[in-house]
């Protein structure tokens, strides 16, 4: 079935690996590493640089290695979920899948959880780095604010993040897993970005994806409150849609595991109880 015309919503997250040849040459040109030394070191130097102690390396050295994608339909029913350039996963294809998917379905809304500050900018140096040519998305050359990667251009772009902190004004500690079980959805559930590189460095590229997957669905149910939240759904509404997907994944999760764990985690959201006294 040609479903482009259907694809109002692209709901996206992105798992990224240090490109260690690219590290090495840069930050430590003069002490004849190879890729993994490099990533090492730079990853210790990171950690100790940081007061929560991680080693999240910056945007700018990393590859991507997984991209979830989630159709939606304009009413906010999910259409598919997908990881791109499976079971190769090749940044460079990934790449530009990415990129012509969002053509070929005409340039739906990508909907994310704080990818103008990563996910976006991930995809967008990737397709610098293999050169690809995106003038739909880079079209500076229009008014400003009909330029897609306008900050408040929500047309093109609408990051959940910025939605909820108002464009930043206050800090949503806790991030996409504080919020997914807000609403009773699964959020982290033993895996989290922080390990996405000695994953990979194993050979769990799938369990990798699959992470990326369930972020991706968590991202979608808290997409749904949000349309409550602005009055696009009723309630009962956003019930219907998320009862449809649960019922989705139970039948895919014989050919795509992961959705049992997911399951495994689920929690329905209830509305609070007026006859309950409020905490103390």
């Amino acid at each position: 079935m040609d479903d482009r015309g259907q694809v109002r919503y692209l709901i996206f997250d992105t798992e990224a690996i240090a490109d260690g040849d690219l590290i090495a040459r840069v930050k430590y040109p003069g002490d004849t590493l190879s890729p993994a030394e490099a990533t090492r070191r730079f990853r210790q130097e990171t950690a100790e640089s940081r007061d929560d102690g991680k080693d999240i390396l910056p945007v700018t050295y990393m590859l991507p290695a997984a991209v979830a994608v989630a159709k939606v339909d304009a009413r906010y029913r999910l259409l598919d979920l997908t990881t791109l350039d499976a079971p190769r996963y090749r940044p460079h294809v990934i790449t530009r899948n990415f990129w012509a998917g969002w053509l070929h379905y005409h340039r739906p809304t990508f909907v994310t959880f704080n990818g103008r500050g990563y996910d976006l900018p991930l995809m967008e140096l990737a397709a610098f780095r293999y050169g690809l040519s995106v003038p739909q998305w880079f079209n500076v050359d229009d008014k400003s604010f009909e330029q897609a990667r306008n900050r408040y251009n929500i047309q093109t772009h609408l990051d959940l993040y910025d939605l909820l902190s108002n464009f930043g004004a206050t800090r949503l500690t806790g991030g996409l897993n504080l919020l997914a079980n807000l609403i009773g959805k699964p959020g982290k559930t033993g895996v989290d970005g922080s390990q996405v590189q000695d994953m990979w460095n194993s050979g769990q590229q799938r369990e990798v994806n699959d992470y990326c997957r369930c972020d991706v669905l968590d991202t979608y149910f808290l997409f749904l409150r949000t349309r409550v939240l602005l009055g696009r759904l009723t309630l009962a509404e956003e019930h219907e849609r998320v009862a449809e997907v649960k019922a989705w994944l139970e039948t895919q999760a014989a050919s795509v595991p992961v959705y049992s764990q997911y399951l495994s985690h689920w929690g329905d959201w209830l509305p609070p109880d007026d006859d309950v006294t409020a905490p103390g």
